[in-house]
């Protein structure tokens, strides 16, 4: 009889100890879930920065592949403005160089002009020297047509440099010769033209042959 309450007692034992195995068990269930829940929070924050990561490196990437198109764009373009740049400069230089040319080929154009309608009284009076008795008529004839020539010089700037009597400038004169002279004050001036010297303008266009008293 004692015997068989002993093997109760410890059967209920055994229960009790079971049921204590078992609470605790379950007991340890939600940490491990937490546990568990807490790996895959800290897993997905790990991620996050690299997918950042890689979300900024795209962007970089496509800001500078645009730069490189905006640049190779601008440097297009200013490669066809210098295209066109040299092409209106090459054609100034070539229409600049030809009207270069036809100034210096035509430039005395005017001046030829002007002087054909001389050219015409000097046929007429040659004309006319063939018939004439009149020398008088002749004289006046060829007397005109010096004053219009002098008179065509001066409109074009030319004019006579004054030298007879002048003192002997080497600037002005071109002296061919020298004369002994009796007066004193004559001694060093000019006491003839062989040929007449010009201005054009405030410049010497050709110098006077002079004789020189000595």
């Amino acid at each position: 009889m004692m015997k068989k309450k002993f093997r109760e007692q410890q059967e209920l034992n055994k229960e009790a100890i079971n049921k204590g195995t078992e609470n605790k068990e379950h007991s340890n269930e939600p940490e491990i879930n937490a546990g568990r829940d807490h790996e895959n929070h800290v897993s997905d924050d790990s991620k996050g920065p690299v997918a950042g990561m890689d979300n900024k490196g795209d962007n970089a990437a496509d800001k500078l592949v645009s730069e490189v198109n905006t640049a190779e764009e601008k440097l297009a373009e200013m490669q066809d403005k210098y295209m066109r740049l040299s092409a209106e400069f090459d054609n100034y230089r070539k229409r600049t160089l030809r009207e270069k040319m036809d100034l210096s080929k035509y430039a005395a154009e005017d001046l030829f002009l002007k002087i054909i309608p001389l050219m015409d009284d000097f046929d007429r009076a040659l004309a006319h020297m063939e018939t004439a008795t009149d020398c008088v008529a002749l004289k006046d004839g060829i007397d005109l047509i010096y004053n219009k020539f002098s008179e065509f010089l001066k409109q074009n700037g030319i004019k006579e440099i004054e030298s007879m009597n002048a003192g002997f400038n080497v600037d002005l004169h071109d002296a061919i010769a020298k004369l002994p002279v009796q007066e004193e004050e004559m001694k060093g001036k000019v006491v003839d033209v062989v040929q007449k010297g010009y201005y054009i303008y405030d410049k010497v266009l050709r110098h006077s042959k002079v004789v020189v008293g000595e």
